[in-house]
């Protein structure tokens, strides 16, 4: 069984700019693979060269195994895309955008007007089923963007930044479905949600300027982290006079204030001693070991925090 998506030494150029510079990845069939990294790093030109809206400038890629370049009718019949760009017919219905889409795809109409019932109804749209996109607003036409590339029931599904836009309640619907169908497709995904990549990826590619630089299972990649304890200290009070504190003490090697609570990095649990004693006399209310997150690995390896 082929994976379901593969790249060998993926290259895309926009003249001097390379989006993609060998890029090699495979994906495993049935498994929920994320793609994150900062602004520009080459997410979308990724998911637009797997989909075969974009021409690699070298290298190859291939959706179970079918080459991009020479199978674009088939791979599209097989997959489904949520891009960031709002694709919608404004002349149509939300439901006929939906019955166009299934009957572009082929599909009978007692079968997809069932299924688009059931989507619509999942994604708390069947009220405003006979309204136009334009009456809705930006969530609402987000998640009917989601709605559409499920209909069709793909093999493989991409998700550039599915969620931007949507409320915490909207979200969530739209990943417990997702959920609920791992394992009955391939899902393909970009997200600035690390949380939601920490709980619902299988495996967590890290791209930057155009290359990829780390990948793995998410405790993986936190393995990558070496040295230092990180422990989260609450005050009573503003704890910007404490951060100045600790930020002059030989054993930390990273501090981070947010109003009364201290982020401190150490190099090593040793030096919590040390701390204890320099805050002598100082409102501590909470002393708690911080685990590394997801969050942790990406600044670490882009130097960035992702935006929000």
């Amino acid at each position: 069984m082929p994976a379901a998506i593969t790249t060998h030494s993926l290259t895309k150029r926009y003249g001097d700019l390379t989006a993609l510079e060998n890029f090699d990845l495979e994906v495993a069939q049935g498994s929920i693979f994320g793609l994150l990294g900062p602004n520009g790093a080459g997410k979308t030109t990724l998911i637009r060269v797997l989909t075969t809206l974009m021409r690699q400038t070298s290298g190859e890629a291939f959706i179970e195994g079918l080459d991009t370049r020479s199978n674009g009718r088939e791979i599209r019949r097989l997959i489904g895309v949520v891009s960031q760009e709002n694709s919608l017919d404004r002349y149509l219905t939300a439901r006929e955008n939906l019955e166009l889409h299934a009957r572009l795809h082929g599909m009978e109409s007692r079968h997809y007007r069932k299924r688009i019932d059931e989507l619509l109804e999942l994604m708390g749209l069947a009220a405003r089923q006979n309204d136009f996109p334009d009456t809705y607003s930006g969530g609402m036409q987000r998640r009917l963007v989601v709605t559409r590339a499920l209909l069709h029931e793909p093999r493989v599904l991409f998700l550039d930044e599915p969620t931007t836009g949507l409320d915490p309640q909207s979200r969530r619907a739209v990943w417990d479905y997702i959920k609920s169908i791992a394992g009955s497709m391939t899902i393909f995904l970009t997200t600035h949600y690390l949380e939601e990549a920490e709980q619902l990826c299988n495996r967590i590619a890290i791209a930057d300027h155009g290359r990829l630089i780390a990948l793995g299972s998410t405790q993986e990649l936190k393995d990558r982290l070496t040295g230092g304890t990180f422990y989260l200290i609450e005050f009573g009070e503003d704890a910007e006079r404490y951060g100045a504190i600790l930020r002059a003490m030989a054993c930390v090697r990273e501090i981070e204030v947010d109003g009364r609570t201290v982020c401190v990095g150490l190099n090593s649990w040793e030096c919590l001693s040390e701390v204890v004693t320099a805050l002598n006399g100082a409102p501590v209310r909470r002393i708690a070991l911080r685990e590394r997150t997801l969050e942790d690995v990406f600044i670490s390896l882009t130097g960035e925090k992702v935006r929000e």
